[in-house]
């Protein structure tokens, strides 16, 4: 263990890192870094290409630093358990959110000096050509891939945060004009896909940051249509916590953005269809009704209307939006038929569960046992294998309306199977 600890310890103070500058350089906390140069902790893989970068090492030389001499059975890696991953992930993202927000308040083209420079010491000079950068792209296009086929979002976020910890580490070194927009950009589309994957898990004040952020890396990088859909994805999250008021402002903003933007995407029609769900919230029928309609012209669009990552709306979803905007409103004769229709395509595992919600609630006012127990069973079966917490929020919102149901014992076993899985009790 002494060796171990001299090597790595050695290499860190020789590049001139106490252990707190280290953990903050690679996004733990010092206690880890004490804890992998004791030989009790190992770091998880995708954490060493950051580490080698920072001692400026090769990874088979960062290997033989971390090489222990000692028995295997005292050494512990990296939390397996789901929900302390997780919460460690959170806790490293939170930090490089601090300084990434730091960064995009500097100049264009000013120069970090100071510590930030120490904290980030490698062997390159750190400037970004166009193929890096190009590169970069790629990889956030990659990351939005897996995120979408992942059936657990929340496996995605190590790889966000590693791909984040890269744009910072760059954004802190002087680029031209031109890298430094777009390294803007590409910071502000994977703090969309961050704030997407805390939204799945419930966080939503951590969404929120990242949305923030992401509106603030936009703008840097005088992009309105990823502005725009950064605003909207924030205001979404007041929608979705029915703060429709809140929400509307913020939408009018991004409408403002999209109609600056690219008018071959279809941005201003998804910032159309989170404003119908909040016009539906604030009760107003008729401005619900409009938006919807400036949501569909979508179909008008000829080309590639969205990028498959921040910009995911190309009209596929009108179906399920209206239904869930007549669920809202009580227009249950018009939801039901939107929502049979958009059961018809092709839905994502969360998007389904949503539309299956939404049918189990025409079941509670219409007073079905059958229909609710139906379409609900589904939803579960659905939350339990992805352990989502958008389709945990969904029948969290389902369940105070069997309470009316409760006298018949399918409703009562699966306000049990709800209560069990998100907590909450129908009466």
């Amino acid at each position: 263990m002494g060796d171990r600890r001299d090597a790595f310890a050695a290499r860190r103070e020789q590049m001139g890192f106490t252990q707190e500058s280290f953990g903050a350089a690679v996004g733990v906390e010092f206690s880890t870094v004490g804890r992998w140069e004791r030989s009790t902790l190992t770091p998880q893989p995708y954490r060493r290409p950051c580490l080698a970068k920072t001692l400026d090492v090769s990874l088979d030389q960062l290997d033989a630093l971390l090489t222990p001499n000692r028995q295997a059975s005292t050494v512990a890696t990296e939390p397996a358990d789901p929900a302390e991953a997780d919460d460690m992930n959170r806790r490293d993202l939170l930090r490089l959110f601090s300084m990434t927000g730091a960064l995009l308040a500097l100049p264009a083209g000013e120069t970090v000096l100071g510590d930030v420079d120490r904290l980030a010491a490698t062997a390159h000079a750190g400037t970004v050509d166009t193929a890096g950068a190009a590169e970069f792209a790629q990889l956030n296009s990659h990351l939005w891939r897996v995120y979408a086929l992942s059936p657990t979002k929340a496996q995605v976020l190590p790889l966000v945060r590693a791909q984040l910890g890269v744009l910072s580490d760059s954004l802190r070194r002087p680029q031209t004009p031109t890298i430094r927009q777009r390294l803007c950009e590409l910071t502000a589309d994977l703090f969309q896909l961050a704030g997407e994957i805390f939204f799945d898990g419930n966080r939503y004040t951590d969404a929120a940051h990242c949305y923030t952020l992401a509106a603030t890396a936009s703008k840097e990088a005088v992009a309105s249509d990823l502005w725009a859909c950064a605003l909207t994805r924030h205001a979404f999250v007041a929608v979705y916590e029915r703060r429709f008021a809140d929400a509307a402002p913020m939408l009018d903003v991004a409408a403002t953005l999209a109609r600056r933007g690219d008018p071959s995407l279809s941005t201003r029609h998804w910032v159309a269809v989170v404003q119908a769900e909040t016009f539906a919230g604030l009760g107003d029928f008729d401005s619900c009704q409009h938006a919807l309609d400036t949501a569909a012209e979508v179909q008008h669009l000829r080309g590639q209307v969205h990028n498959g990552g921040w910009l995911r709306f190309d009209g596929s979803r009108l179906a399920e939006e209206r239904g869930t905007c007549y669920v809202t409103l009580g227009r249950h004769d018009l939801a039901e038929a939107a929502l049979v229709d958009a059961l018809q395509g092709t839905l994502t595992a969360r998007r389904k569960a949503g539309v299956l919600t939404d049918l189990a609630m025409i079941g509670v006012h219409r007073r079905d046992p059958d229909q609710v127990v139906t379409y609900a069973d589904t939803v579960l079966t659905t939350a339990r294998q992805t352990r989502s917490g958008v389709i945990e929020q969904k029948l969290r919102g389902l369940q105070p309306h069997l309470a009316s149901l409760l006298n018949d014992q399918q409703i009562q076993r699966l306000d049990a199977e709800i209560t069990e899985l998100v907590g909450n009790r129908a009466a």
